[in-house]
């Protein structure tokens, strides 16, 4: 019997156009609108893909620093590692694998992500319940929000159901 890997896998429909939404995903100045208050951004293979969800905080406790771009075609596909918040330490150090595609539609793009890599057992089962309400409860979510209410204000983000 084959065992299926555990993923997270989430859809969002936008209305935007995809070019509009790859930028979101793939600038500093688009992440920055949706995704985090902050972020380093190196669009290349190899090149750092950071998110700072506590800028303020001392390095290596800021959020997901250390990931990195696996690969990318312009609007497209994006993949890029992912790691454990700090609050996780004994998996924080282990990457896993985030990626997404975009589908251009007559009057929005579809945003498909997937995140696997998981291990399994203590830690890992805690990062992978994290991940998976961060993904569809936060982070597509406020995708959403951004395109139908413009950006997030870091200081009072919105609730979103």
């Amino acid at each position: 019997m084959v065992k299926k890997d555990k993923n997270i896998q989430g859809e969002v429909i936008i209305s935007a156009d995809i070019g509009d939404v790859w930028d979101a995903w793939t600038t500093e100045a688009g992440v920055k609108t949706f995704f985090a208050p902050d972020c380093k951004i190196d669009l290349r293979p190899g090149g750092a893909y950071e998110m700072y969800f506590s800028p303020e905080s001392p390095p290596g406790l800021r959020g997901g620093e250390g990931c990195r771009i696996l690969a990318l075609q312009p609007t497209s596909m994006l993949s890029f590692t992912w790691n454990a918040p700090p609050s996780l330490p004994e998996v924080r150090g282990h990457y896993t694998h985030v990626l997404l595609r975009f589908f251009a539609k007559t009057d929005s793009t579809r945003v498909s992500l997937r995140h696997d890599g998981w291990g399994t057992g203590g830690q890992w089962d805690q990062a992978f319940s994290y991940f998976t309400s961060a993904w569809l409860k936060v982070v597509l979510p406020r995708l959403q929000y951004r395109f139908s209410h413009g950006p997030i204000d870091w200081e009072a983000p919105p609730a979103l159901k």
